[in-house]
């Protein structure tokens, strides 16, 4: 039926070489990954790590931006976004746009794939049909475990609510919690009784919303996490070393892009991430809308990012600089904010002749993305709710089969 809507053709994108791979050979193992990969985040990408181990090559099939609108309301990307997305993304071999909202045989059999690969929670199309119904039947479909803690939903919910609670320190850290709106502090223009009516104070956040996967909002992070992210690799003799800094929040389009740039500057990329307070203090608000944990995860997923110093301090130091061997410190075209309003973070790479500026071409900021979320709030809100409750249908639906079958 899909495969009818979509005229059973899909687009290859992009593959890591740039080439559209031929027929696999027999070792070859082949993972089928899709979705709709709307603001990218890293429990996308620790999907597809988990993918990658399961096979030899990722192929993600990416739903067109009409799709998603049926079934699920509008996307917060344009699909030629998401699909520079996920070919950012480390573990990703092939990038397809087009693929069918309903994973087919026939998709599969024609990108030479041997099963596909999904989180272990369920995605339904607008009729509440399961999306992997054929594939399940046919016995290649894989299950990996979605990462707990990180929706699309959730990350939505913190940028309407303006809450802070995301970044807490101390024995508050991990603490869930509603947070007083501040409404002229995004846009003046917006009256705070609009952005807190219509149920949007729960959206994504544990203590009251309703689906089992993706009402939560408390990620645990573990060394093992950053591990699985790393590539592990140090620098090698005579590797020219590129350092950029920021906050990386909500990893987009334009993030990508400059550091495709940096990278391009040399051998090895290393990116400092700044602390909530830091970000804080310079971005205002309740940005970063994701933790110092989350924004590490987000760039090290990175296919042109080696390395992440956390917390990074604002000011480049020597120590930071002498410490890595750095050979250049790159800036984008945002303003550069002055520590105290007077003193300059690259005063030191610029003496020293190593400080740069790049012009990515992109003009994506995080601010743009929340503009975005803030105008067409009702349009979210209303998506995030249907697809809640059938989520919530779901799962009772998946209990109850359980009790009967141990009944039985």
């Amino acid at each position: 039926m899909s495969c009818e809507k979509n005229n059973g053709s899909t687009e290859v994108v992009a593959t890591t070489n740039g080439q559209k791979e031929g027929k696999s050979s027999p070792k070859e193992i082949r993972v089928w990954c899709d979705g709709c990969y709307d603001m990218v985040h890293f429990g996308h990408a620790n999907s597809l790590r988990q993918a990658k181990a399961l096979g030899d090559k990722v192929i993600v099939g990416i739903h067109t931006d009409e799709e998603i609108t049926k079934h699920k309301g509008p996307p917060v990307f344009t699909e030629e976004e998401r699909v520079k997305m996920v070919k950012g993304i480390k573990w990703v071999d092939e990038v397809v746009l087009g693929a069918p909202y309903v994973t087919t045989l026939e998709v599969l059999d024609e990108h030479n794939c041997d099963f596909c690969v999904h989180g272990d929670d369920i995605t339904m199309t607008a009729e509440g049909v399961d999306t992997y119904h054929l594939v399940k039947k046919a016995n290649r479909y894989k299950e990996v475990k979605r990462t707990a803690g990180v929706s699309t939903t959730d990350l939505v919910g913190r940028m309407l609510l303006l809450t802070k609670n995301h970044f807490h320190q101390g024995s508050a850290e991990y603490a869930i919690e509603k947070e007083v709106l501040v409404d002229h502090i995004v846009n003046k223009t917006i009256p705070k009784s609009k952005l807190l009516s219509s149920g949007s104070s729960n959206m994504g956040q544990d203590s009251a919303a309703k689906s089992p996967w993706t009402g939560c909002s408390q990620f645990l992070p573990t060394t093992q996490k950053i591990i699985q992210f790393s590539d592990g690799k140090s620098p090698k003799p005579g590797d020219k070393i590129v350092y950029v800094a920021g906050a990386y929040d909500l990893f987009h389009v334009g993030h990508l892009d400059f550091l495709e740039k940096a990278h391009e500057l040399g051998d090895y990329l290393i990116v400092g991430l700044h602390t909530d307070p830091v970000v804080n203090s310079y971005k205002g608000s309740n940005y970063p809308i994701m933790n110092l944990h989350e924004r590490v995860l987000s760039v090290l997923a990175c296919k042109y990012v080696n390395e992440v110093v956390i917390g990074a301090p604002y000011c480049v130091t020597e120590d930071l600089l002498d410490h890595f061997k750095v050979d250049v410190v790159c800036h984008g075209q945002t303003p550069i904010a002055l520590e105290d309003g007077k003193i300059d973070p690259y005063a030191i790479p610029k003496t020293r002749g190593i400080f740069s500026l790049i012009d990515s071409q992109n003009t994506m900021t995080t601010e743009r993305i929340v503009e975005r979320i803030i105008s067409h709030r009702l349009e979210y809100e209303r998506r995030n709710k249907a697809k809640e409750k059938k989520e919530v249908e779901a799962f009772e639906a998946l209990q109850r089969a359980k009790q009967t079958q141990k009944a039985g």
